[in-house]
C-alpha cells in the first residue's frame, strides 16, 4: 500500500494559483523528498494533506484513507512537523507532549509511558520538565518529533524541520528522523530547499512555481545544486 497518494490537487489564495495539478505517490516505508525553493508551494501542499487547508480539486489518500471523506482515520495514521514552531513555549517537554497525547485519546499513563521512550530516543529525555522556553533551537526540534511521534503515526511528514537551525543541529535531527525510518519502517516526506539533505535512494519531487517539474530516484534525479536556490 501506498503510504500517501496525491491525485490531481490544485490550490488557490483568492486568483493567485499556488499549486497546479500536483500527482505523486509515496510508497509505504520510504523516505520521500519534496524539493524546491522557498514559494514553491511546499507547505500549501503538507497543510491540504494534513488539513489545515481544504483541498476542494483532486484528492489525497494516506495509507488508502480519504482525508476529506475519512479525516479520523487519515490523521490518525500522520505525524506532523511544520516550519514553524508548535510547542507551547511556557509548558515543559512532558506537558506538550501529553497534551498532544490526549488530543489523541491517550490516556496519561500511557502518554508517559511513550513519551518517555521518545524522549530517551531523541536524547532530550533529561529536558523533560524544563519550560519549552529554554531548549535551544535543535531541542524543541527534537521534542517537536517526540511528539510527532507519540500516537504511533505511519507517515511523517517534516516542512522544511532544519530551518533556522545551525548545520550541525540540522544534520543530527536529519540523522534522527532517518535512522526512524530505517529502524521503524516509518514513511517519511521531508520538504525542503536544500540539496545536501538529499540521499542517494531517497524519491525525489521536485516542486517550482506550484507544479511539479521532475522526479525519480536521487542518484538519477540529475540537477546541479544550483538549480534549487
Amino acid at each position: 500500500m501506498n503510504a500517501l497518494d496525491i491525485r490531481n490537487v490544485s490550490h488557490s489564495f483568492g486568483s493567485v494559483p499556488v499549486l497546479r495539478d500536483v500527482s505523486l505517490v509515496v510508497p509505504e516505508g520510504r523516505f520521500a523528498v519534496l524539493l524546491g525553493p522557498n514559494g514553491a508551494g511546499k507547505t500549501t501542499l503538507f497543510s491540504l494533506v494534513s488539513r489545515l487547508y481544504h483541498a476542494r480539486t483532486g484528492s489525497i489518500t494516506v495509507f488508502g484513507h480519504d482525508v476529506r471523506r475519512q479525516p479520523a482515520q487519515a490523521l490518525a495514521a500522520m505525524g506532523v512537523l511544520f516550519q514553524a514552531n508548535t510547542l507551547d513555549l511556557d509548558l515543559t517537554v512532558i506537558e506538550n507532549l501529553r497534551y498532544h497525547a490526549a488530543l489523541h485519546g491517550l490516556s496519561r499513563r500511557e502518554a508517559g509511558r511513550r513519551a518517555g521512550i521518545m524522549l530517551e530516543r531523541l536524547g532530550v529525555a533529561a529536558h523533560r520538565t524544563r519550560l519549552v522556553r529554554g531548549l535551544s533551537g535543535g531541542e524543541r526540534r527534537r521534542v517537536e518529533i517526540a511528539r510527532a511521534l507519540l500516537h504511533a503515526p505511519r507517515l511523517l511528514l517534516f516542512d522544511e524541520p532544519t530551518v533556522g537551525l545551525d548545520p550541525v543541529a540540522r544534520q543530527d535531527i536529519l540523522t534522527h528522523v532517518r535512522d526512524l525510518c530505517a529502524s521503524d519502517g516509518l514513511t517519511v516526506f521531508w520538504s525542503t530547499h536544500l540539496l545536501d539533505e538529499i540521499a542517494p535512494d531517497d524519491r525525489i519531487f521536485v516542486l517550482e512555481k506550484g507544479a511539479l517539474v521532475r522526479s525519480g530516484e536521487g542518484a538519477d534525479v540529475g540537477f546541479v545544486p544550483e538549480a534549487v536556490p
